[in-house]
């Protein structure tokens, strides 16, 4: 699926987030930056362990706030780690939607084209795979209404139902 919003086209993805060459692929972060499981996970173990070094340089920092790494082995330029929970705790909407905002903001301030969001908070966050995506979609939604740098935006999922939800908040969303 693809649509354009506002200044930016947002589609859809199913696979692995570490195979995109996009300029940042994001981050589903604790406040704390340590990688562990889930998409952190993946992104350290194909990235490599300077990416989380690096991470835990900066932090920690609040849920809801974003911080840029280099993104080591990975195809895209950089890494932004989007804090949508504290370390052990449970994600909220406003969390992750603050936490896409902050990353959209950092991208634009980099002055990067194109960024991929995973369903932050979902999973272990304990937000469902809807919650995430219509969280997701509307802190893009609020920035594609103002001028930025980021005109390319790809929310993956690793399932068919994960993007359905992306899907869903997408046509949700106006035009």
């Amino acid at each position: 699926m693809e649509k354009k919003v506002g200044n930016v086209i947002i589609k859809t993805y199913i696979g692995d987030i570490t195979e995109l060459a996009v300029d940042v692929i994001a981050n589903a972060a604790n406040s704390d930056l340590w990688m562990g499981s889930g998409v952190a996970g993946a992104i350290k173990s194909k990235g490599g362990q300077q990416i989380e070094d690096e991470a835990l340089s900066m932090g920690p920092i609040r849920p809801g706030e974003a911080v840029m790494t280099t993104a080591g082995a990975l195809p895209s330029k950089y890494v932004i780690h989007c804090a949508g929970m504290p370390p052990g705790g449970r994600a909220t909407y406003w969390k992750v939607l603050s936490s896409v905002q902050a990353a959209l903001s950092i991208a634009s301030d980099h002055n990067l084209n194109s960024i991929a969001f995973p369903a932050i908070g979902a999973g272990v966050g304990g937000l469902t795979e809807e919650q995430s995506a219509k969280a997701i979609v509307e802190g893009i939604n609020h920035y594609a209404r103002k001028p930025g740098s980021v005109k390319e935006i790809t929310l993956v999922g690793l399932s068919k139902y994960t993007c359905d939800c992306f899907c869903n908040a997408i046509n949700e969303c106006e035009d």
